[in-house]
């Protein structure tokens, strides 16, 4: 049966402005219904990693919160740290680029957490519902104590998995360090000498007996390491890294399990803003310029039918010209498909028929405008 996706488009002449027609958006679609009475709520959010200015504003967190407050819930805005380099990659770091961001207790009217602890290493082990390649999907502790879970997420293209929906928003999202890597890699975990400085913060850390120090330099023991990823996390000189990476479609498998271990049990919703389509993740430290024009604001219970309806919306869409994939046409074929024009080796649509075989949701969708 066909989930129910509700939309606003993103025309606003009434006092409120948009924050107010988020808020008629998700009282049309059901959200009130949920009982947030002393209830723990989970808001997720991608932060935006500094740089990159296409991240939603604190202004659609604060929509959100402000209802889940009015019904008498606890939110808190919530992500987790990175696998990869860069500005989130630790607790710290990652709220003060969210606060560079504009993300404070001011500006979103609720607490600002990093799901999986300092270093990324605070996790749950969550068996996964009819999981076929992750039995146990490991969760930033936060997420996995709250008790109900919203995605509120940047609809946008991405590099890998063809776009950043609802599902990669719960599922990459709310992977711990290991969780990450687990979805993004095979493999173990090495050393890149020359970063290496013998501060043996990654000896401490590994449980498993797998790390040694040869002249000083960090060497990692492949048949004793588990691939848990703490090492990563310790290393403050980033010299630990995993480049066995998965194939896309295991990546998107994997991403849709993870989705089902943060959401099962749990009431859950999601909203997806579609507005300034960067062709690449915010977790680039750049955007570049959309490519198509900004659509609108969905919400639904369903994670996998909102990521197909706002697909589907984005490819119905013209392209603005001068963009990534306009310059990328000319060197390619046309798939008729915006997010594989823009990055040929992404699969997304294998990502949603995983998710839907899973019991997740339906790619099924009634599109339900609100005014």
């Amino acid at each position: 049966m066909a989930s129910k996706v509700f939309f606003s488009d993103m025309r606003s002449a009434a006092a409120g402005g948009l924050p107010m027609k988020l808020k008629k958006l998700l009282t049309a679609s059901g959200f009130n219904d949920i009982d947030f009475k002393d209830k723990f709520v989970a808001i997720k959010i991608h932060f935006g990693e500094p740089g990159n200015l296409s991240f939603l504003r604190p202004n659609w967190a604060k929509v959100v919160a402000d209802m889940v407050i009015e019904k008498g819930g606890k939110p808190f805005l919530t992500d987790c740290n990175t696998l990869y380099t860069g500005r989130r990659k630790n607790a710290l770091d990652h709220l003060t680029g969210a606060m560079e961001n504009g993300f404070s207790t001011v500006s979103t009217n609720c607490h600002l957490i990093i799901a999986d602890g300092l270093k990324g290493t605070d996790e749950a082990l969550i068996p996964v519902k009819n999981g076929e390649v992750v039995k146990e999907a490991k969760i930033g502790k936060a997420i996995a104590d709250a008790d109900i879970i919203i995605s509120l997420n940047h609809f946008k293209g991405h590099e890998t998995a063809g776009f950043g929906g609802a599902i990669k928003n719960l599922g990459m999202g709310c992977g711990s360090r290991a969780g990450k890597m687990e979805m993004h890699c095979e493999g173990k975990p090495t050393v890149k000498k020359e970063k290496c400085r013998g501060c043996r913060r990654c000896l401490r850390a590994c449980a498993h007996s797998a790390i040694k120090f040869n002249e000083g330099v960090a060497e990692i023991d492949h048949n004793r390491c588990v691939g848990c990823g703490r090492c990563i996390g310790e290393c403050n000189f980033d010299a630990i890294y995993n480049s066995n990476y998965n194939s896309v479609l295991s990546l998107n498998k994997k991403m849709a399990e993870y989705a089902q271990a943060v959401v099962q049990d749990k009431p859950n919703f999601h909203i997806s803003i579609v507005i300034d389509v960067s062709p690449l993740c915010d977790c680039r430290s750049y955007n570049d310029v959309p490519i198509v024009q900004d659509i609108g604001m969905f919400a639904s219970v369903d994670p996998v039918a909102i990521d197909r309806a706002c697909a589907d919306a984005v490819n119905a869409e013209a392209l603005i010209p001068n963009s990534q994939i306009t310059d990328k046409l000319h060197s390619h074929e046309d798939f008729h498909d915006h997010f594989k024009n823009c990055n040929v080796n992404s699969e997304w649509k294998s990502c949603l028929s995983h998710a839907e075989k899973i019991g997740l949701g339906t790619q099924e969708y009634e599109l339900v405008t609100v005014k």
